[in-house]
């Protein structure tokens, strides 16, 4: 999109100018991090902003170029859902931009709307970082290869609003052809499992059994299961 732009391509700037991961037209000083590490001898390293681009990853002449005001380093402080927004209130409708909002949805309909475009991977959790991959595959629409996919606990942290469109993100996997195997303790994950294992009944030396196997609605006649007693009132509202 940026490359495309009149004074990008006056400037012979290619994509590559655009992205922090590569030499081009990221800072020089901080390597497109948008700060630099200080070692400390005796006790933790410390980060500070970068004096040179001051925070914003990019050479100056870069951030020259912008697209409806905002320069790369702005476009990556937006959040995913954001730059949805941002992307598809374009006024000339460019398919570019079209595509872009397009390539981000996936992010949004698995719960990550709130992560930044230019955020480092290292910084989500794990929970977050199943997510992305979901999205990614998400993004593949069906496709003749068929994947098994394991999940462990990708609800943590997750607002409700958020964990009802995460299931939404599997039904669409499972209808793409797709297989699921979550390993998760919220119950309205659980309840609308297709089959059940439960292991337990209690934690540690006292668990790891398998006590129950089969449907969400016959987990709830299962009177050693933990899990059936606390399903059964949500079950009983369908």
């Amino acid at each position: 999109l940026f490359s495309n732009l009149p004074l990008a391509k006056t400037r012979g700037y290619g994509p590559g100018f655009f992205s922090f991961n590569i030499d081009g037209g990221r800072c020089p000083e901080c390597e497109g991090e948008g700060e630099v590490k200080i070692e400390m001898q005796f006790m933790a390293d410390i980060s500070l902003v970068c004096e040179s681009c001051k925070g914003k990853r990019f050479k100056q002449e870069v951030l020259e170029i912008t697209y409806r005001d905002k320069s790369i380093s702005d476009i990556l402080e937006f959040t995913v859902d954001e730059a949805i927004e941002f992307f598809n209130s374009d006024p000339k409708k460019s398919m570019a931009a079209q595509r872009i909002a397009e390539k981000l949805k996936p992010l949004s309909d698995v719960g990550l709307g709130y992560i930044r475009l230019g955020q480092s991977s290292s910084t989500l959790s794990g929970g977050e970082a199943q997510r992305v991959k979901l999205a990614f595959f998400l993004s593949k629409g069906r496709s003749a290869e068929k994947t098994l996919f394991i999940f462990d606990e990708p609800t943590t942290g997750l607002h409700f609003h958020d964990i009802l469109q995460l299931l939404n993100a599997f039904n669409a996997l499972i209808d793409n052809g797709h297989s699921l195997v979550v390993i998760e303790h919220n119950p309205e994950i659980i309840k609308s499992a297709d089959w059940i294992i439960d292991l337990g009944p209690e934690g540690g030396e006292a668990g790891g059994y398998k006590v129950f196997e089969g449907t969400p609605e016959n987990i709830i006649n299962c009177e050693n299961s933990y899990t059936g007693k606390y399903l059964a009132p949500k079950l009983k509202n369908l």
